[in-house]
């Protein structure tokens, strides 16, 4: 199902492009927040692999904290933030949060170098680790699990979209007097605009 009208999907790919044309170290770098079952938040940057209409796709294992927290709470928020662009872009993206399809997961799986696939198996995202000789032990236990052949996708990590509910685009201005344009769905699906102060 379609979320994102035209426009604003064809705002962020224009910034988007932008971004890479300014040089920015890595484009896709987006803060991921998310809370846990008593309301506290938690930050991290991932990286943002796929964006349409549909929304923006991040993948992880599914039994690290994110997660887990994004499977008993499926809200998250989004930033980009393009100091190169212009003089300085955010793109701030709150909604819904979906679990791919296998399909998808599997595909973009498939497109990682074999080194990342390989530490998808090694990895017990968020979970304590006792030295790094372990993780490196593990490391060296599934690429000899899986030498001479296709590493599958691990059962456990997937990718999450986000659908946007509010999409917001921050340009930074001169003493602070920002111009920040926010979009916002209704829960009929309606979108409607405005500006917002600095």
């Amino acid at each position: 199902m379609n979320i994102l009208p035209d426009d604003i999907l064809a705002t962020f790919d224009t910034l988007f492009a932008e971004a890479q044309a300014a040089g920015e170290p890595d484009r896709t770098a987006m803060t991921v927040a998310t809370v846990d079952a008593d309301g506290r938040p938690s930050a991290r940057i991932v990286l943002l692999k796929a964006h349409d209409a549909r929304g923006f796709v991040f993948y992880t294992h599914l039994d690290g904290r994110k997660g887990r927290e994004l499977q008993a709470n499926p809200q998250a928020a989004l930033l980009f933030h393009w100091p190169r662009v212009r003089n300085g872009v955010q793109v701030r993206i709150e909604g819904a949060v979906e679990i791919v399809g296998d399909a998808e997961a599997d595909a973009y799986f498939a497109s990682r170098p074999r080194g990342s696939q390989v530490g998808a198996w090694a990895s017990q995202q968020s979970a304590t680790l006792d030295a790094r000789e372990t993780f490196e032990a593990r490391l060296a236990k599934f690429e000899a699990e899986f030498e001479g052949r296709a590493v599958p996708r691990p059962p456990r990590w997937g990718g999450f979209r986000v659908q946007p509910r509010v999409v917001e685009f921050w340009h930074a201005a001169n003493f602070r007097l920002h111009e920040r344009q926010l979009h916002e769905r209704d829960a009929s699906g309606h979108w409607t605009q405005r500006m917002l102060y600095p």
